[in-house]
């Protein structure tokens, strides 16, 4: 399955609304290198964004554009770590392309350069890139999506009505931004295990798939309203989040004691949670309760597919890591290790952890109200 020059024509202006100062339309894909060798998903993506980048080339005047460029660059290693300082113009197709041959052959030219001159961006890279074009566009003036692991598969939520879907999660921001605390209920192989969250100080996001307001940057596809708890970083208020949340990789579940908004202990035993229990220890920035995602595509017919930018916007999610681009006070100077920096979803859809199913979640308001909005992993907000 792919996309028609018509339609893809259709849909940059559906996300984008091109406006008369618009002028330079970028696409900037990662490459793998020696650390992280290629798949077959990635070369897919490449191979896709280059087809995107052909096709819009002939329809660019149609919406008001002088040109379209695309650069590659070698991966930054995590999702949501800092984009490098240089991207390279490569003249062939990019199947086989991988960092070294960019280095060798390619012509480099400084990031700042190229987003000093685009109006709109467009990431389909295998390591999202979210998190560092959301804060450039606010030095650079730009707006865009970014599209981590994106796969033919999606192809078909890229035709949703995304002028409905946006109503729909308008329905939760708002509650979210109203709300002061959001209490959530696991069952874990017949276990509850109850998180708290602290909502104070802290409005939601809606992400909607549209992104036609100054330096917006966000996920396509897309259909989730997130909110960044309260990390406590108002002197003398100590963040409330606590409680325990339960992920499972693989057959294990892990349990994480959360406390001040932060993974502060496992509790299990196993080979993840030994793993895990490494990492907050070498990089307790991980722990840090990045973002609470409610997500919607679940609801318009859509189904998980194995990939986080997809999966994510299926229901609710619960991130580690990065959250300033969110709107949070942790960043990349937050980490012992520049090359460990990450923000990561974890989604509570049957699909990625059958063992564990939303119970209940429960928004909690300043005047006293109480209001259940997900009852057995489904929205109850009409």
């Amino acid at each position: 399955m792919a996309l028609t020059a018509a339609e893809l024509r259709d849909l940059f202006t559906t996300v984008f609304h091109p406006r008369p100062s618009d002028r330079v339309l970028t696409t900037i894909v990662d490459v793998p290198d020696e650390a992280v060798p290629d798949n077959e998903q990635w070369r897919s993506r490449r191979e896709l964004a280059y087809e995107w980048w052909v096709k819009s080339i002939e329809f660019k005047n149609d919406i008001g554009l002088e040109q379209v460029e695309i650069f590659w660059y070698p991966n930054v290693g995590s999702n949501n770590n800092n984009l490098p300082d240089t991207l390279y113009h490569w003249a062939g197709k990019p199947g086989e392309l991988s960092a070294a041959v960019l280095r060798a052959q390619g012509m480099p030219v400084p990031l700042t350069e190229v987003l000093g001159r685009t109006d709109l961006i467009i990431a389909p890279t295998e390591f999202s890139a979210t998190a560092p074009l959301k804060m450039l566009a606010k030095v650079h003036n730009f707006r865009g999506t970014t599209m981590p692991g994106f796969i033919p598969s999606m192809l078909p939520s890229l035709g949703l009505d995304y002028g409905k879907v946006h109503e729909r999660i308008m329905q939760l921001k708002t509650r979210l931004d109203a709300a002061e605390r959001e209490v959530m209920i696991f069952t874990a192989r017949g276990v509850d295990y109850v998180f708290d969250a602290d909502l104070r100080y802290r409005t939601a996001t809606a992400s909607s798939g549209m992104f036609r307001d100054d330096m917006v940057v966000g996920n396509l596809p897309s259909g989730e309203t997130y909110i960044v708890p309260y990390e406590g970083e108002r002197e003398g208020e100590p963040s409330k989040t606590r409680g325990t949340l339960p992920v499972q990789f693989g057959d294990e579940i892990v349990l994480y004691r959360v406390e001040g908004n932060r993974a502060v202990e496992v509790l299990t035993e196993g080979p993840r949670s030994s793993a895990e229990r490494d990492y907050l220890n070498a990089e307790p920035a991980y722990g840090n309760i990045a973002e609470l995602g409610h997500g919607v595509l679940g609801e318009f017919g859509c189904t998980a597919v194995g990939n986080l930018l997809m999966d994510e916007k299926l229901g609710l999610h619960v991130a580690f890591g990065r959250s300033e681009h969110f709107g949070g006070i942790v960043s990349p100077a937050s980490f012992n290790d520049p090359k460990k920096v990450i923000h990561i979803d974890r989604v509570y859809v049957p699909s990625l952890q059958p063992d564990i199913q939303v119970k209940e979640v429960t928004l909690f308001y300043p005047d006293g109200r109480e209001e259940v909005i997900m009852r057995a992993g489904a929205w109850t907000v009409e």
